[in-house]
């Protein structure tokens, strides 16, 4: 059948979602189905990407103050829904595109909406108080819920605003890791020797640079380590809008910012020849940089206020309060593990979370066939 996947926060640099969307619809593809996936960009476009999904780029205008992401016209995905017939749709997008719900009920097409984000925290975040940003979020959720046949969830903390308002049409899938990409063998003395020729420890912060992140606590763990004379680096991948005030916030401490790393072979050695990576954002609803870097045989360092608790064992990483002295805490704490046992212990936890796995969890939710998974 075919399966159209829409996504919007979608774009060259962009992390976690780009890499579900396209790992989900190969997996679809891999089981027989016709997958088209659609996203914004500057122009039209359409092309074939090496796992047979067809994508469709829409013109879509730009975020202010995003750092490039863009938007689908609602209009022009109807347009081209309507051309496309779909079997089934996959929603990634909350807000604008939220009435492609209604439109596949109009025509017996059962459709699922993927909760990549807490609605209730970004509000709170960026526009209104906590009381307010629930209320709002409550609403929205409820008219989600509505709207599409199943809404998709990949950990409870996810789930959690869905349950608030009783909907019963949430189900949960989480995510998974390319086990074969991120692996302990990218482990690399030569960049470790580039990267931190100064340094008994490497530090990792991979990611968006924007304000959801609070890639400055990872800064501020550099600094309260240094305090302790720790021989330390902090090695930053990724781009964003806060670059320039963290580059700021960094001034005369030992942090580097690669910029956007765009091989994933080239993350992968970086998460694998790292000590410990940190992942302080603290509404993360999974956490796929972290997976990945477990992935890599490297425990990691969390926000206990994000979903990352469901993903991170103390046999492998550390979930903390959203402060530079506690984050700097427990890597000292993980430093003090015997370096094979922790190693050993973050990829096992990673290989709990196959990509395979998540595809099939999806296609149930979409209520789409399961072939023999490769063609």
């Amino acid at each position: 059948m075919r399966i159209v996947q829409l996504a919007n926060f979608y774009g060259p640099h962009s992390g976690g979602l780009r890499t579900a969307v396209h790992h989900l619809g190969a997996g679809y593809a891999a089981h027989g189905h016709e997958v088209v996936l659609v996203v914004p960009g500057p122009r039209h476009a359409d092309d074939t990407m090496p796992s047979k999904v067809r994508r469709i780029t829409l013109p879509g205008a730009t975020i202010p103050h995003s750092g490039g992401y863009r938007l689908i016209d609602p209009c022009r995905a109807l347009a081209l829904l309507h051309r496309l017939r779909p079997d089934r749709i996959e929603v990634s997008d909350r807000l604008t595109l939220r009435g492609l719900g209604r439109w596949a009920a109009a025509r017996g097409v059962p459709s699922v909406m993927i909760s990549h984000e807490r609605l209730d925290r970004l509000l709170h975040q960026f526009l209104l108080p906590g009381s307010a940003a629930r209320w709002l979020a409550d609403q929205a959720n409820r008219q989600t819920a509505a709207r599409y046949d199943t809404v998709v969830c990949t950990t409870e903390f996810a789930r959690a605003e869905f349950d608030r308002v009783g909907a019963r049409n949430v189900v949960q899938v989480p995510l998974g890791v390319d086990l074969d990409t991120f692996t302990p063998c990218r482990r690399d003395a030569g960049l470790r020797a580039k990267l931190a020729p100064d340094a008994d420890v490497m530090l990792v912060h991979c990611g968006r640079l924007s304000p959801e992140k609070h890639v400055e606590r990872s800064i501020d763990a550099v600094a309260q380590l240094r305090a302790l004379r720790k021989s330390v680096r902090l090695v930053i991948a990724g781009d964003g809008p806060r670059r320039a005030a963290l580059q700021r916030h960094a001034a005369g401490l030992p942090v580097t910012f690669l910029g956007f790393v765009s091989g994933r072979s080239d993350v992968a050695a970086l998460l694998a020849t790292a000590d410990v990576v940190l992942a302080p954002g603290p509404h993360e609803t999974f956490g796929l940089a972290a997976l990945e870097a477990l992935a890599s045989g490297t425990p990691v360092v969390v926000s206990r206020s994000s979903a990352l608790p469901e993903i991170v064992l103390p046999s492998c990483g550390d979930a903390v309060a959203d402060d530079g002295h506690a984050f700097a805490d427990a890597i000292c704490g993980l430093l003090d593990a015997p370096e094979p046992s922790r190693r050993a212990a973050a990829r096992a936890r990673a290989e709990e979370f196959p990509w395979p796995a998540a595809v099939t969890g999806m296609l149930h939710a979409l209520r789409a066939p399961i072939g023999s998974g490769t063609r």
